[in-house]
């Protein structure tokens, strides 16, 4: 039985069908690529100027049966305590890096090929784009995607709103206990007091828990969290007074 296929013209019109269909999958892409910049930009101008009413992660804690308990507070309302707190414990370099810490990735490989305990390399950057736009990768598969495109929003937001803005989101939105977002609610909730008030110790507590809220109390600190709290204390004294700006001089 001949091929149908050792026609020249069948040949030539099955490789027509399947060029269109490949220009047609690129043309698709193009425009959903185009549609997700433009809807992220127009997202991300309208958070420089606009508190986020929830977070992804906000919304799954919701439907995990933990209620949700916010108060968002300008810059200005919240203690430089916790600021220099807050960079002390999660970034050193927030203000002279571009959203991406080269040496401090490379520094948290080598401690990870050493030790059980592993730490990140994210900057607060990195933490405030997914904190504020992405989900939480409980999967391979939904961690991978979320590093995908975690830099892209990292760029977006170093751009698009400063450094002064970015902090101002990250303690607005992150989260401190289950079902607690932000320093205002944070403070009530871990010392009944507003997060403009809160004192050296309070604010190390709270940069001490933030990697792991959920496990870390920083209201009722184990060994681990008063130990790290004090560390960060210590690394405090080296980061600049934050109350106007973080990172202008």
């Amino acid at each position: 039985m001949d091929d149908p296929l050792a026609d020249p013209l069948l040949r030539s019109s099955t490789t027509r069908r399947r060029g269109g269909l490949i220009r047609r999958s690129l043309r698709w892409l193009g425009r959903a690529i185009l549609l997700f910049v433009a809807i992220t930009v127009v997202l991300a101008a309208i958070y420089r100027i606009v508190p986020p009413l929830l977070t992804p992660l906000m919304v799954i804690r919701l439907f995990e049966g933990n209620w949700i308990s916010k108060d968002w507070v300008p810059y200005e309302e919240i203690s430089p305590n916790l600021v220099r707190a807050v960079i002390a414990a999660e970034d050193a370099g927030f203000c002279s890096h571009w959203g991406f810490d080269f040496t401090a990735i490379q520094k948290a490989l080598r401690h990870n090929e050493k030790s059980r305990r592993l730490r990140g390399g994210s900057t607060i950057s990195n933490q405030t784009a997914k904190n504020t736009f992405l989900w939480p990768g409980d999967t391979t598969v939904t961690r991978y995607a979320r590093k995908a495109v975690e830099p892209y929003f990292t760029i977006l937001i170093e751009g698009m709103w400063g450094k002064k803005r970015i902090l101002e989101v990250y303690l607005n939105v992150v989260e401190w206990a289950p079902g607690v977002y932000g320093a205002e609610a944070a403070a009530q909730h871990h010392f009944h007091k507003s997060a403009a008030e809160l004192s050296r110790r309070e604010a190390a507590l709270l940069a001490a828990a933030l990697p792991n809220p959920r496990k870390y109390n920083a209201g009722k600190p184990g060994a681990y969290v008063s130990r790290r709290a004090g560390q960060i204390q210590a690394q405090m004294n080296d980061v600049a007074d934050p109350t106007d700006d973080p990172c202008v001089r």
